[in-house]
C-alpha cells in the first residue's frame, strides 16, 4: 500500500516537474536558512556551559552614580573577594584576575607581542573547568613569578606541551617559571587565558585599597545560595568596608547618595549571562547581545513561516487542478482515507526532498556563515545529536500542515459536483490562499525594513562628528618599551615627511578602559561636590593631532611648567556637571592637590556610541604607553616602514615588536557585534525575499493556467497585453497593500526597541517604510512579469481551443 503511494507521489511530482522544483528548492531556502540561524543561535546561548560550576559561578561588577556621574565596570577592590568569602560562609571560592590587554614573550632572539594575559589566583582552577595536561593544579599558581600557558603557546614556543619547569622571558625583564599547561579554552567563553601568572607576586593584591577598584571577581556560591543573597551579602558588605572610605572621598554616605538619586554598590551576574546580557563596555573580549539573539530567531521563524506558506500555496494552488482526479478516483471506489493518506504522503515527500536539499546547502554555507560572524560553527557529531531529531520533526510537521489543506479538502468532494467543472475556481477564490500570501509579503517587508534601519543606524555611527578626527591616525603599540627614548622617537617621527603631527598618552577616544579619578569642587569635600570623573592622561600635543576643538581657555603648554601636574582640561559634559559657564579662577581639587582649570576641550564621543558623552578631566604628563601619529593618505606603506626603521633603531628596541594600527580601524572594532549583525541579517533578509518571489512565481503561473479561457476571451474582444499584464498583476498588488497595513506597525515596534541600544542614533522615517513596500512591489512585479506577459502573448485560438 504504501510502495503505491510512493509511486503515485513520485509521478505526481514528475509530471509537475516545474511546479515541483520551485516548491522544493524555495522550502529547501528556507529550511536551511532556519538551520544556519540555529547553529549561530546555539553557538551563543551555550557560552560558559563547559564549566562544570558555571552555574554557581558569578562575576561581581560595579556600579556607581555619584552626583551626576555615572560609572559601570567590572572591576572590584583588591580585597573584595577574600572577605566575601571570610564573612559569608555560603560563598565557597573566589577568583581574582588582573588583565592585561597584551604581554611580551621572548622566543629565541625575537620577542613577540600575545594577547589573553592575566594575573590570577591560583584558585581559577578550582572553579573555572580548565583542564590542565602537565602540572598540578592543586600548586600550579602557589608561588611568585609561576606561570600556567594553553596548550597551543606551549606548541608555539616549545614544540611540545612537556614544558613544566622550562623558563619564559616576559615584558623584557621578567622570568616565569612554568607550571602547568592547559586546554585551550573554548570558543565559548567570555574570557580566554593564553598566559596565567600568579596573583602571589602581586604586592597590592593584598592590601586594602577599597575606593580603587583593580581586580575583576569572580565568587562560587555553595550549592542552594541565590543571585539575590549573594547581592545582598555584597550591598552588607559595602557599608561594611566602603562606607567609611566613600564618606571621605564625597563628602556622603550610602544613604546620603540614595537620597540625591545616586547609588554606590556592587551586584553580581551569572557566568552564564555575561556574554549576552551584560551592558558593561569594557569586557576582556567582544561580547554578544540577547536582543540580536531573540532577532536572528524571529528571523528564522519568519523565513521558515514564508517557505512553509510558500509550499502550502503552491500545494493548495497545484491540489486544485486535481480535483477531477480525486472525482474519478471516488467514482472508480476509493475511500477518503486512502485519498488523505495519498495527499499526505506526497507533501511528506516534497518536504524529504526539500530537506535533503537544505542539509547540502547549509554545508556549503557554513563557511560564509563563519566568515560573516567570525566564529567556527559546523555540524559535528555533537550537534547531531539534537539536529537529526529536530530536521525529522520539521519535515514531519510541514509536510502534514502544508498537505492537510488538499488532504482533507479535496478528499470531501462530491464527485459528480468535480466532473461537472463547478469546483475550478480561479486565484480569487482562495481567501486561505491570500491570507497566506498576504503573511509572505508582510514578513518580507518587516524583513528589508529591519535591514534598513540597521544599515542606516550603522551609516550614522561611520558618519556622525565625533568631537575627533580618527581619519589617518596611526596608532603604534608597544611603546613603553622605548622607556626614556620614547620622547626623542616621537620627534624622529615627526620630522618624517608626510607625518603631520604626533602624541604620547595611555588613552585613547577609542578605549574602552578608562582611569577614574575622584574631583571635588571644594577642599573640604562638601556633600554634593565631589564626583568621580575619567582621567585622561596626555601631553600637550593630543588635542591638536586628534583634530578636537577648544571651547574656552587654551591647551597644555611645554613652556609653562605649572601645566603640568597643577592644570585641567575638562570637557564641556564635565563644565555643566560643576555648573561652570566660565573658567576664570576655576579649580577643582584632586585629592588634597588644588588644580586650575585653564580650558575646556569641546564635548567628544569616547567608546561607544551606545553611551552619551561623559564629563572628562585631561591632565598632562609624559606618558609613553601609547603613539598617535596623523599623517598624509599619500605613501602610507612608506611611512609606516621608516616609523618601523626609526623604532627598531634604538638598542634596546632590537628584536621588539612593531604593531600598529589605524584609530578609525580601532572605532570598527567597537561595532563588530553590529557590523556582523547587519551583513547576516541583510543576507537572511535577501533569501527571504528570494523564497517569497519564488511562491509569487508559482502562483502567478497557477493563476495564469486558471484562467487560460478568460485571457484568450478578452484577448478576441480587444485587450491588450499591457491591460491583461495590469490585470494579473492588480491581485498580487492589493494584497501587498494589505501587507504593508500589518508589516508598518509591527517593524516600527521592533526596530525601534534595537535603535534604544544607542545613546545616539538614527530616527525610523517614513521613507524607510515607502522604500521597503516599493521595493517589495518591485521584486513582485519583476517576478510577475515575465509569468503575466508570456500568458498574455498566447494565441487566443490556441487558449479556446483547449478549452
Amino acid at each position: 500500500m504504501f510502495r503505491y503511494y510512493y509511486k503515485i507521489a513520485i509521478r505526481n511530482l514528475w509530471r509537475n516537474k516545474g511546479f515541483s522544483a520551485i516548491t522544493i528548492f524555495g522550502l529547501a531556502i528556507g529550511l536551511a536558512t532556519c538551520l544556519l540561524i540555529t547553529l549561530f543561535v546555539t553557538d551563543e546561548l551555550r557560552y560558559e556551559y563547559f564549566n562544570k560550576k558555571a552555574d554557581r559561578i558569578y562575576r561581581i561588577d560595579a556600579d556607581f552614580l555619584v552626583n551626576g556621574s555615572a560609572f559601570k565596570e567590572r572591576n572590584t577592590p583588591s580585597l573584595l573577594g577574600p572577605m566575601l568569602q571570610q564573612d559569608y560562609p555560603q560563598i565557597e571560592n573566589y577568583v581574582r584576575f588582573l588583565q592585561q590587554q597584551h604581554i611580551l614573550v621572548k622566543k629565541g632572539e625575537e620577542t613577540l607581542m600575545e594577547n589573553n594575559a592575566c594575573f590570577a589566583d591560583s584558585s581559577v582552577f578550582d572553579i573555572f573547568s580548565l583542564h590542565m595536561i602537565a602540572g598540578n593544579p592543586i600548586t600550579a599558581l602557589r608561588t611568585p613569578f609561576s606561570m600556567v600557558i594553553s596548550e597551543s603557546m606551549a606548541k608555539k614556543y616549545f614544540n611540545s606541551t612537556d614544558v613544566v619547569g622550562k623558563i619564559l622571558h616576559t615584558d623584557n625583564i621578567n622570568q616565569y617559571t612554568i607550571t602547568g599547561v592547559i586546554k585551550d579554552v573554548p570558543p565559548q567563553s567570555h574570557l580566554h587565558f593564553d598566559f596565567i601568572r600568579a596573583m602571589a607576586q602581586e604586592e597590592f593584591s593584598r592590601q586594602p585599597e577599597w575606593m580603587a577598584d583593580n581586580f575583576v571577581t569572580y565568587v562560587q556560591l555553595r550549592p542552594g545560595t541565590t543571585q539575590a543573597q549573594l547581592d545582598k551579602y555584597l550591598q552588607q558588605a559595602t557599608k561594611k568596608y566602603m562606607e567609611n572610605d566613600l564618606k571621605k572621598l564625597t563628602g556622603s554616605d550610602l544613604a546620603d547618595l540614595e537620597k540625591k538619586g545616586g547609588h554606590f554598590r556592587y551586584k553580581s551576574i551569572p557566568l552564564k549571562k555575561i556574554h549576552l546580557y551584560s551592558d558593561l563596555t569594557n569586557e576582556a573580549e567582544p561580547s554578544g547581545n540577547i536582543q540580536y539573539v531573540y532577532i536572528f530567531i524571529i528571523t528564522a521563524v519568519i523565513i521558515l513561516l514564508i517557505a512553509c506558506v510558500n509550499f502550502m500555496n503552491l500545494s493548495t494552488a497545484r491540489s486544485a487542478g486535481r480535483a477531477k482526479e480525486v472525482g474519478l478516483r471516488k467514482v472508480m471506489g476509493s475511500q477518503k482515507s486512502s485519498l488523505i493518506i495519498q495527499f499526505l504522503a506526497e507533501s511528506i515527500l516534497t518536504s524529504c526532498c526539500a530537506m535533503l536539499i537544505a542539509i547540502v546547502l547549509t554545508a556549503l554555507l557554513i563557511p560564509y556563515l563563519n566568515e560573516l560572524s567570525g566564529k567556527s560553527l559546523s555540524i559535528n557529531v555533537t550537534s547531531l545529536t539534537w539536529i537529526i531529531p529536530v530536521l525529522l520533526l520539521i519535515v514531519i510537521v510541514v509536510g502534514l500542515i502544508a498537505g492537510s489543506y488538499p488532504a482533507f479538502f479535496l478528499s470531501s468532494f462530491e464527485p459528480v459536483k468535480v466532473l461537472k467543472g463547478k469546483l475550478s475556481n480561479g486565484f480569487k477564490s482562495s481567501w486561505l490562499r491570500n491570507s497566506l500570501v498576504i503573511f509572505q509579503f508582510a514578513a518580507a517587508i518587516l524583513l528589508i525594513v529591519g535591514t534598513l534601519v540597521i544599515y542606516n543606524q550603522l551609516s550614522y555611527i561611520h558618519n556622525k562628528q565625533l568631537g575627533y578626527n580618527r581619519q589617518q591616525v596611526l596608532v603604534i603599540e608597544n611603546t613603553q618599551a622605548l622607556w626614556v627614548h620614547a620622547k626623542g622617537f616621537r620627534d624622529d617621527v615627526l620630522k618624517l615627511p608626510g607625518v603631520r603631527a604626533g602624541t604620547m598618552t595611555n588613552t585613547l577616544p577609542t578605549d574602552i578602559n578608562m582611569s577614574t579619578n575622584i574631583f571635588s569642587k571644594d577642599a573640604a569635600r562638601s556633600p554634593g561636590q565631589v564626583t568621580g570623573i575619567a582621567e585622561w592622561y596626555v601631553d600637550a600635543d593630543y588635542i591638536p593631532t586628534l583634530g578636537m576643538q577648544m571651547a574656552q581657555g587654551r591647551n597644555f603648554s611645554p613652556d609653562m611648567p605649572t601645566d603640568t601636574g597643577s592644570a585641567l582640561i575638562i570637557n564641556e559634559t564635565a563644565a555643566r556637571l560643576f555648573g561652570f559657564t566660565d573658567i576664570t579662577d576655576k579649580y577643582l581639587y584632586r585629592g588634597d592637590q588644588k588644580m586650575k582649570i585653564i580650558g575646556i576641550v569641546k564635548d567628544f564621543n569616547s567608546g561607544s556610541l551606545r553611551s552619551k558623552i561623559a564629563p572628562a578631566v585631561f591632565t598632562l604628563g609624559n606618558y609613553t604607553g601609547t603613539m598617535a601619529f596623523r599623517i598624509n593618505t599619500k605613501n602610507i606603506q612608506q611611512i609606516i616602514s621608516r616609523i618601523g626603521e626609526l623604532y627598531h633603531a634604538r638598542p634596546a628596541m632590537q628584536g621588539q615588536p612593531f604593531r600598529y594600527t589605524f584609530l578609525d580601524d580601532s572605532f570598527n572594532r567597537l561595532y563588530q557585534a553590529e557590523e556582523r549583525t547587519g551583513k547576516l541579517f541583510i543576507s537572511f533578509a535577501v533569501l527571504a525575499i528570494l523564497i517569497a518571489s519564488l511562491g509569487v512565481f508559482g502562483l502567478i503561473t497557477y493563476a495564469a493556467e486558471q484562467r487560460t479561457k478568460e485571457i484568450g476571451i478578452r484577448k478576441v474582444l480587444g485587450a491588450s497585453v499591457s491591460g491583461i499584464v495590469a490585470m494579473l498583476s492588480a491581485d498580487f498588488l492589493k494584497l501587498i497593500a494589505l501587507a504593508a497595513v500589518i508589516a508598518t506597525p509591527l517593524a516600527w515596534l521592533l526596530m525601534n526597541k534595537w535603535l534604544q541600544n544607542f545613546a545616539y542614533r538614527v530616527n525610523i522615517s517614513w521613507a524607510v517604510f515607502a522604500v521597503s513596500i516599493f521595493l517589495m512591489a518591485v521584486i513582485t512585479m519583476l517576478t510577475i512579469s515575465f509569468k503575466a506577459i508570456r500568458a498574455a502573448l498566447v494565441n487566443p485560438v490556441r487558449s479556446l481551443r483547449s478549452e
